[in-house]
């Protein structure tokens, strides 16, 4: 494939997971997907054959798509979305295939909630998160459905609107999504996706010190902890403190792939850089 509009397993690595990810979206055949029912994170699937239904959405916004193996599907789907307006359109160089035998992470269909008629998760948990119940929605929101639907609700009614609504309730008792011994929800849903990338194993054991009053697991446990609790006392509204609360989690995210080495001492020296 030509290098033009295309774009390799190494380079989306690095661009999964962060806030200007382009769109994602999975073309592979119906049959293809059977053979293996895992997704690049953060994919979401459309069907090829009604490209000119969906294209609409992806107008003014950066895409990737990931076909089989990287060939015409793929290109000719680039082409379509380029044509109505996408401001860029790139296909994985080699596809699925590709990404898997590269031992990009994949997220399996099969573990995942029921999605609603737009494609999407639609999650439920008590109002005022703090920790776990900010971290979640990140993860799911950075590397499995950055659609996913997210509603916040009195504690006592959470079950209740999880069966009205068809929503996944996560971090209470009883439930699937939720801790399991010493482990935080944040634990149970890397174990369950398989995401077992470094960073999100360091920022997981952060999670679980900030969670569990443990900030002896993490110097940087404490810090997440106070962050959290601040934002939940600047923001009334729920949504806007998970908004909130979402760019903290991108800034830790960072830290622990890109600066865990990083000192800041002062003063500075000459050349700007620290010692």
């Amino acid at each position: 494939m030509s290098s033009i509009n295309a774009i390799s397993s190494d380079k989306l690595a690095r661009l999964i997971g962060v806030p200007h990810c382009p769109a994602l979206i999975d073309v592979r055949t119906d049959g293809e997907w059977e053979s293996d029912p895992r997704f690049v994170p953060g994919a979401a699937r459309r069907p090829h054959a009604s490209v000119t239904e969906w294209a609409g959405e992806i107008a003014g916004r950066a895409v990737i798509i990931i076909d089989q193996k990287g060939d015409d599907l793929g290109e000719g789907i680039a082409a379509w979305l380029r044509h109505a307006g996408a401001d860029s359109a790139e296909v994985l160089i080699g596809g699925h295939v590709a990404w898997a035998q590269s031992n990009g992470p994949l997220v399996p269909e099969a573990n995942l909630p029921p999605r609603d008629a737009l494609g999407r998760a639609v999650w439920v948990t008590r109002a005022r998160p703090k920790v776990d119940r900010i971290a979640c929605p990140w993860l799911i929101r950075r590397f499995v459905d950055p659609a996913a639907v997210f509603l916040l609700v009195s504690a006592a009614e959470v079950q209740g609107v999880a069966e009205r609504f068809s929503a996944a309730p996560f971090d209470i008792d009883g439930a699937f999504w939720s801790h399991r011994g010493e482990c935080c929800t944040f634990d149970t849903m890397l174990d369950e996706w398989g995401l077992a990338l470094e960073p999100l194993q360091r920022l997981s054991v952060i999670v679980r010190g900030a969670d569990t009053a443990r900030p002896d697991l993490a110097p940087e446990a404490a810090g997440l902890l106070a962050a959290s609790l601040g934002l939940s006392r600047m923001y009334p509204d729920n949504l806007d403190q998970l908004d909130a609360g979402l760019a903290l989690y991108d800034a830790f995210y960072r830290w622990c792939r890109d600066a865990t080495d990083e000192p800041h001492n002062w003063p500075a020296t000459k050349s700007g850089k620290t010692t």
